[in-house]
């Protein structure tokens, strides 16, 4: 990658980088904040990488094959082989930043920022990061592509939708893997990669369940299987339809189940996680837990994401859970919380 900035990165732009995080994304701003450095600085560059694709991915005003290309270019910046710049990345995006920025069109915006910071890391979380997040934006180039002549992702089967968490969320899972099993055991460090996949499928089915309307209105993709779709009548393009509630409802329930398969999995992730270079359990255990108490309102009310639009745990139960990890829980305290928030609110 050639940078084309002549700047070094500063103080204040790894601070901007940790303010975009708690701008975009809630649960990573809860994992970032539980973290010690340096976990907490490769953590929230990693994400910030993964971000801008995410971001352009779910551009629905930008035409497919544009957003495939912007994505090939960006891979290309994170290839330390490759003779492309940021200026031209830039240049290519800068029409497609909307003049009314929403935060995460900030961080594109800002992605020279990014970039540098990131390449000022020390070699080994850098190049423990770089293959990761190169992998995520190939997928997302590769769906974009595949789905480029019907304006948006349409995904047809449970194996494509697990395919695309894959790239999503999967790909994730494998760069916070790589940086907090430094110093682990083989034996350890393998089994948390073949149960990273878990936690990481786990999290990304969670958010596809509660958010169909937002995916489908703000980004025209739709990522619920239409094999199940259609089991039910229901056309893709009617999925937020008042009249199809009852048929939605049901393969937001299939889905939720689907990810209730990798609850096991993902918790012995946490059980074996280790807390060294600034790695903290509470970091990825309120994810996890919060998906739990998200799980619990999908099978309750699963409805109202559809005519509500909007599934999640209350605020109050957000605020009990991170009130209870001011203090060391202990991991064996990990089951008890998982099987209360499974059953009902954890602040009643």
């Amino acid at each position: 990658m050639t940078t084309g900035q002549p700047e070094s990165p500063t103080d204040a732009d790894l601070e901007w980088c940790y303010d975009a995080v708690h701008d975009v994304s809630r649960t990573f701003s809860i994992t970032i904040d539980r973290l010690e450095e340096p976990m907490a600085k490769h953590i929230c560059l990693g994400y910030l990488l993964c971000r801008v694709a995410d971001t352009i991915e779910d551009a629905g005003h930008i035409p497919p094959d544009t957003q495939s290309d912007l994505l090939t270019t960006y891979d290309q910046l994170l290839d330390p082989t490759a003779d492309q710049t940021v200026s031209a990345f830039m240049d290519d995006i800068e029409p497609w930043i909307p003049e009314e920025r929403t935060d995460d069109w900030t961080v594109v915006a800002e992605t020279p920022r990014v970039l540098r910071t990131f390449e000022s890391l020390d070699e080994e979380p850098r190049e423990i990061m770089r293959d990761p997040v190169r992998e995520l934006v190939d997928g997302m180039a590769m769906f974009t592509s595949r789905y480029a002549d019907e304006g948006g992702l349409r995904l047809q089967t449970l194996e494509e939708l697990e395919e695309y968490c894959w790239y999503a969320a999967g790909t994730v899972g494998t760069l916070i893997t790589g940086l907090v099993a430094r110093g682990a055991s083989p034996e350890r460090a393998e089994e948390m990669r073949n149960n990273a996949r878990s936690f990481a499928l786990l999290l990304q089915l969670v958010n596809i369940a509660k958010d169909v309307e937002s995916d489908y209105h703000e980004e025209n993709n739709v990522y619920l299987p239409a094999e199940w779709l259609a089991e039910e009548d229901v056309d893709l393009e009617a999925v937020t339809d008042e009249s199809n509630q009852r048929g939605v409802t049901n393969v937001i329930k299939r889905v939720t189940g689907r990810a209730e398969t990798y609850l096991d999995d993902a918790h012995r992730y946490l059980e074996i996680v280790p807390e060294t270079h600034g790695n903290r359990l509470s970091a990825w255990a309120i994810p996890y837990l919060l998906a739990v108490g998200t799980m619990r309102e999908l099978r309750e009310r699963p409805e109202d994401v559809v005519r509500e639009g909007d599934v999640k745990v209350s605020r109050s139960e957000v605020y009990a859970l991170l009130q209870l990890f001011e203090e060391d829980i202990s991991r064996s305290r990990l089951d008890d919380l998982r099987s209360e928030m499974a059953e009902k609110p954890l602040h009643h």
